[in-house]
């Protein structure tokens, strides 16, 4: 490898973390100026995740249905044999996706729970303490 390479490679790398670093610096900054805004963008990011998922489900029960009626229109032998086997699939990808859905729920529930128990909470107030 040329030592112009090894530079430019360096180079590349040091801007994307220097880049990385200033973006959280200003997303840092967004989100400490109002109470709970941390808790709200992952209560946000968590249901737009769920939507993602559930048009996935969705998409594999489609499946699973239009392999249900190739089964069934299908002659006896290889070509029958061979439906099923895109039934079993289809049926096996709509499980793993279900599974993920609940999970995502799930992650949903506790994030709102966390939000609500942050809107709920009382101000922090500053004591001094004496000298």
């Amino acid at each position: 490898m040329s030592v112009s390479i090894r530079f430019a490679g360096a180079a590349a790398a040091v801007a994307v973390a220097l880049g990385g670093l200033s973006v959280s610096a200003a997303s840092a900054d967004d989100t400490s100026t109002a109470p709970c805004a941390q808790q709200q963008a992952k209560v946000e990011k968590a249901e737009a995740a769920l939507e993602r998922v559930t048009a996935v489900f969705e998409r594999q029960q489609a499946r699973v249905a239009k392999a249900k009626k190739v089964v069934a229109k299908a002659e006896a032998g290889r070509e029958k044999a061979a439906a099923r086997r895109a039934l079993a699939d289809a049926k096996k990808d709509r499980k793993e996706t279900k599974v993920t859905k609940r999970a995502q729920q799930q992650r949903v529930a506790k994030a709102q729970e966390r939000l609500t128990e942050c809107e709920t909470a009382p101000e922090p107030t500053e004591t001094v303490a004496p000298a």
